[in-house]
């Protein structure tokens, strides 16, 4: 968890960095920017749209010190001092990765923070952020008549569109960095998470109990069909069985979840042999044995949402008891459900 309520800015500077297949310009500031005016809407915006559990490392798949984010935040660290001269090398480096038409142009913050406090350690921080949005605002002045009234853009304190706070932490790991990009989602965030930072998610409990839930939705809803021809109430009964082992248990081991919640031998083999071919295709892995990350179950509660959606006319919500819903075939062809309950509300 991060907590920001004694953090202060130490130093900071601003450049703007455009998009260079628009042939926007890359304007790098000679003079770090005065703060001390609006230091505390500055730290709200730069902190307070982090509220994820999910951490990272910088990464270069060859060596580490080739990720060049990695060796100016380093020397950020190792010099404070040397923030102006590493945050044009900064600049210069998200300028040269500004290559696709989607990416807009934004200022360019670098900022060094003292008093950062990540699960439970007071922590320096690097925090490096890029304002892309501009909103319009609207400034009320009184004079003697009355009022005035004009528009102003300006950018929107509550809304940061793209962050990365790197902790002085576990720095032969790659740091412990929180990243965010609210601007592009899926493969359009590949920009500021992997071209521009290079980093992967941190192994830790979050991420092992994250990479478990994904794998045992895709094995239910993918693998279970096809091997076994199941059907939708099968794997909602699953589905449900997976969620309540989640919520339950403190510590997750595969072993007794495939007995518990599995149970038959033949899909508990399946289930085992999937998981290999699942990691590699994924490039992720999970450990056997983990503490579970009741953050990461509650995030991840929707993924055993068990609906049977049948056609456009219907839509079943099964919680449980997959012996109160039977499915079958008429005469005429038509399928059908029966469903049994006790009292109606």
């Amino acid at each position: 968890m991060l907590a920001f309520q004694d953090t202060i800015i130490k130093d900071l500077a601003l450049h703007f960095v455009g998009n260079q297949f628009n042939e926007e310009p890359l304007i790098l500031s000679k003079t770090k920017l005065a703060y001390k005016e609006v230091e505390p809407e500055l730290l709200h915006y730069f902190f307070s749209s982090f509220n994820n559990n999910e951490y990272y490392h910088l990464h270069h798949d060859t060596d580490l010190v080739l990720n060049e984010v990695y060796s100016y935040v380093k020397s950020i660290f190792d010099n404070s001092d040397s923030l102006a001269i590493q945050s044009i090398n900064l600049a210069k480096h998200l300028y040269a990765n500004s290559t696709h038409p989607k990416i807009k142009g934004g200022e360019f913050y670098v900022v060094y923070f003292k008093n950062c406090l990540l699960e439970g350690e007071i922590l320096d921080a690097v925090g490096i952020f890029k304002s892309e949005n501009k909103d319009t605002f609207l400034k009320i002045k009184s004079s003697k008549s009355g009022f005035d009234i004009k528009s102003q853009e300006g950018i929107n304190i509550d809304r940061l569109d793209k962050g990365c706070l790197v902790y002085n932490s576990d720095s032969e790991k790659g740091y412990v960095l929180s990243v965010l990009d609210n601007t592009n989602k899926g493969n359009d965030a590949k920009f500021w998470f992997d071209h521009f930072l290079n980093v992967k998610q941190r192994e830790d409990a979050y991420y092992q109990t994250e990479s478990a839930i994904a794998f045992t939705k895709s094995f239910i809803t993918k693998e279970l069909p096809q091997q076994f021809d199941a059907n939708k109430a099968d794997q909602a009964d699953l589905l449900n069985k997976s969620a309540q082992y989640f919520k339950d248990q403190d510590e997750f081991d595969l072993s007794e979840f495939a007995n518990v919640v599995i149970q038959q031998p033949e899909i508990i083999e399946s289930f085992n042999d999937y998981k290999a071919a699942y990691q590699e295709n994924k490039a992720i892995a999970f450990n056997e044995n983990f503490n579970i990350n009741e953050k990461a179950v509650k995030k991840k509660s929707q993924v055993f949402k068990s609906v049977i959606k049948l056609d456009k006319n219907f839509h079943i919500y099964v919680h449980g008891d997959r012996n109160k819903i039977e499915q079958g075939e008429d005469l005429d062809g038509r399928k059908y459900y029966t469903l049994y309950y006790d009292n109606e509300t």
